[in-house]
């Protein structure tokens, strides 16, 4: 005991020497660890940001991935092709062709009085459907307006017979594959079908009941006016 307390009173009397062996021990070893690259370095800011910005696109490329791809391809707006025109080789005739908006019936007969009219709830040229127009037909021997005749002689139409329905600067090329006679009350002309076809109708008022011609045909070819 009287010697535990000699060795402590002595380290005490003589702490400041104790406090700069320590320091100069403490500083030699540290030193020693530097220059064999024991003690650990910090991380170099631009270190740091390069980690960090790896990191960034990592979790940008993974949110990507999950994305739908209806969320990142724009949808491409298609301009419908309407018809301005239409040749029956067999009757040569050539009628022009009206796209009313409307669906009224007042603005549909309207429309006939300048020509036949593309029913606007029926497909475009370019688009797979039914494109339906219809037209006046007349057989009084004179009449003060000829869009009234507009579909004269249509009923006579064949299987293989033409008809060209001209947009802008392309023709598109129908071949005649049913003509036959329906009861307005009882016609159905469906739109959404699985090919590209034309349906042409007589028609003396779109409210009339009257008995009507009805051609159906197929698009076979495409081709510059």
């Amino acid at each position: 005991m009287a010697a535990t307390k000699s060795f402590f009173g002595t380290i005490w009397r003589n702490k400041f020497k104790f406090l700069f062996v320590y320091f100069l021990v403490f500083l030699i070893t540290y030193l020693v660890l530097v220059a064999i690259d024991f003690v650990p370095e910090p991380k170099e800011e631009s270190e740091m940001e390069t980690s960090a910005l790896a990191q960034n696109e990592v979790t940008t490329i993974a949110e990507e991935e999950i994305l739908p791809t209806a969320e990142i391809v724009s949808e491409v707006v298609v301009e419908p092709v309407l018809p301005n025109k239409i040749y029956i080789k067999r009757l040569d005739k050539t009628i022009e062709v009206l796209n009313p908006a409307s669906r009224t019936i007042a603005d549909l007969d309207e429309a006939l009085l300048s020509g036949v009219v593309r029913h606007p709830d029926s497909a475009h040229l370019a688009q797979q459907g039914n494109v339906f127009i219809l037209g006046h037909s007349s057989y009084l021997p004179n009449v003060f307006n000829d869009s009234f005749q507009a579909f004269n002689g249509i009923q006579n139409l064949e299987w293989g017979d033409t008809i060209e329905v001209t947009s802008g600067e392309q023709v598109y090329v129908y071949r005649v594959e049913k003509v036959f006679k329906a009861q307005a009350q009882d016609l159905t002309v469906p739109i959404a079908v699985e090919e590209k076809m034309l349906t042409l109708a007589t028609c003396n008022s779109f409210g009339s009941v009257d008995d009507r011609y009805i051609v159906e045909a197929r698009q076979i070819e495409v081709r510059e006016a």
